[in-house]
Formats: C-alpha cells, sequence, structure tokens
C-alpha cells in the first residue's frame, strides 16, 4: 500500500512509523488514522520485525484531532461511522511491542496516541496535554480511560478538566513517560529500546505484553490467574529451553522465535 500521510521505515527488526503531516503539526484525521493502522498491522504480521516505533516531527508528535474535518459532523453521523474509534484503535490492537517517540505536541488525540504504545520515550521538548474540554468535547480515543489508569484520578481530572499540560519530566514523574531523552534524541533512542526489544524472544516478549495489560486492564486476582497461564505457556517454548541453558552455560542466548 501506497501511504501519503505516514512514512514506513524499516532498521532492521524495527519497524519505524512516522506520522506525516508537517503542514497541520501531525493533525489526525480518517486518512493518517487509516494508514496508520494499516501499517502497524502489517508490521505486526511481518515476521522480520520485533518491535515498531510510532513518532512524528521535531515540532510535533500530534496537534489532536483534525477538528476542520469532524466541525460540522452530527451526532448521528460520528455514532454511525465510528469516526474516531473505527480507525484510531488499530495501534491499541497490535501485539508486537510499540514505543512512541515523542517530541514537541502531543496533544489531544496525540496524546491518546501515544498512550496507546506500550512505552513513550519523550525529547525534553515534549508537552502532553488533552484539552479537549476547552472545545466543548471530551476525549474519544481512550484518553479518559488510559490517562486515569497511568497517572490517577486526580491528575486525570485536572489534565482533563482544566487542559494542563505537563512537561516531559513531569510526565515521567507521574508514570506516563518512560525515559526522557535529550532533545533530538528521542528517536534514536526509542530505535535503540525497540532493537533491544526485538533481540529476545518474540513469542516471550508477546505473552510479557499480554501479562502487563492484564495488570492494567483488570482486577489483582484475575491478572494474577492469566500472569500464571501465560508463564506456564512459556515451557512449551524452543526458545525457554534455549534461554535457561544459556544462562546455566553462561553465554547469549540464540533465540528463533519459537
Amino acid at each position: 500500500m501506497t501511504y501519503e500521510t505516514i512514512l514506513v521505515a524499516i532498521d532492521g527488526p524495527v519497524g519505524i512509523i512516522t506520522l506525516n503531516r508537517p503542514d497541520v503539526l501531525n493533525a489526525l484525521n480518517h486518512q493518517i488514522t487509516s494508514e496508520l493502522s494499516h501499517a502497524a498491522a502489517a508490521l505486526d504480521a511481518a515476521g522480520s520485525i520485533g518491535a515498531i516505533v510510532v513518532t512524528g516531527s521535531d515540532k510535533a508528535f500530534a496537534a489532536g484531532a483534525d477538528i476542520k474535518e469532524i466541525k460540522d459532523k452530527t451526532f448521528a453521523e460520528v455514532y454511525e461511522a465510528q469516526l474516531i474509534t473505527a480507525t484510531w484503535e488499530g495501534l491499541a490492537r497490535v501485539r508486537k511491542p510499540t514505543v512512541a517517540a515523542v517530541s514537541g505536541h502531543a496533544i489531544g488525540g496525540g496524546c491518546e496516541l501515544a498512550l496507546m504504545c506500550d512505552i513513550i520515550v519523550a525529547s525534553q521538548t515534549a508537552r502532553f496535554a488533552l484539552p479537549e474540554t476547552t472545545i466543548g468535547i471530551i476525549p474519544g480515543a481512550g484518553g479518559t480511560q488510559r490517562l486515569t489508569r497511568i497517572v490517577g484520578k486526580a491528575t486525570a481530572m485536572d489534565m482533563i478538566l482544566t487542559g494542563r499540560a505537563l512537561s516531559a519530566v513531569e510526565a515521567q514523574a507521574m508514570g506516563l513517560v518512560s525515559r526522557v531523552a535529550a532533545e533530538g534524541q528521542h528517536l534514536a533512542e526509542a530505535v535503540a529500546i525497540a532493537a533491544r526489544i526485538a533481540s529476545s524472544s518474540r513469542p516471550v516478549v508477546a505473552l510479557a505484553k499480554e501479562a502487563v495489560n492484564k495488570a492494567y486492564e483488570t482486577h489483582l486476582q484475575e491478572g494474577l490467574y492469566v500472569e500464571r497461564r501465560l508463564l506456564y505457556a512459556t515451557f512449551a517454548l524452543e526458545d525457554r529451553r534455549e534461554g535457561m541453558n544459556a544462562f546455566a552455560e553462561k553465554r547469549k542466548p540464540v533465540f528463533r522465535n519459537r
């Protein structure tokens, strides 16, 4: 598929998707979210890819939804078309680990897109905000749910009800951002993290991601049950045997992703 609003590159076992609407600060419309979902699914299905990085420009990861596209829509139109959820959730459905490399504005839908990723690496210039209430709507691509689970009710209420923006350092302190990189180094660091993840056994990494997501999505006892079930499943993998043997033999494991 030929893309018009994103760029896709391969760096060894890492797939890199770059949002590419610089004239509107990567504002998210139906086309860009559709292309992003398609590219993410393709990379997820590619056997050569072990992890995926999503990034934007130095000035903006993504400056929210494209308001021009939706400002004249009626309730019936947005409800029937599932205008946001139909294409935006594609990134969240990816089974391989995803890393957001964020610089500049991650506002509204841009912040929600970053929240869909497993790890966020932020440049010192990054700013995260969900200011939808200031224009008469609420976050609708998971912001009220994912943000609250990550930073807690008080901070989520503050950000969503007032539009307060968090700096990269503040976002890291609250658990929203995994790492803060020097200006201009966020993408390189994100790719390095993705490459390190991709060097591990891919089925094991997928099981680990599923287990962590259960902690995020359900109660403790259910999460513990799922964790144990997934742990036991690793004992069916050749990579589990290789990893343990390599540890006992004091050598680097050679994973075959099976």
